[in-house]
């Protein structure tokens, strides 16, 4: 099944906060995923359990030298097939 999540990371007790932003966002890349950064969120498509396991994957990363509230809204509503990937509709 495909799922598109719009993901909200939110850095605490930090200065910088588009250093952990961006790291997360980078270890999110994967191949089989279609990410697109917004301006307060990111989304991510793709195969349920991969887009799940990248995502416990990201926040084990950036959770060793941050720590971070992570926002998470699922949505099913996406065409199957791997010719649709990515082509969910909006959440909001």
């Amino acid at each position: 099944m495909n799922v598109q999540a719009e993901v909200s990371l939110y850095p605490l007790r930090s200065s910088n906060l588009s250093e952990p932003i961006e790291k997360f966002c980078e270890a999110l890349a994967d191949n089989g995923l279609r990410i697109e950064i917004g301006n307060m969120s990111t989304t991510v498509s793709g195969e349920l359990d991969h887009v799940f396991d990248r995502l416990k994957s990201a926040l084990a990363e950036i959770g060793q030298s941050h720590e971070v509230v992570l926002v998470v809204k699922v949505s099913n509503a996406c065409p199957s097939g791997p010719e649709s990937a990515g082509k969910c509709l909006p959440l909001f």
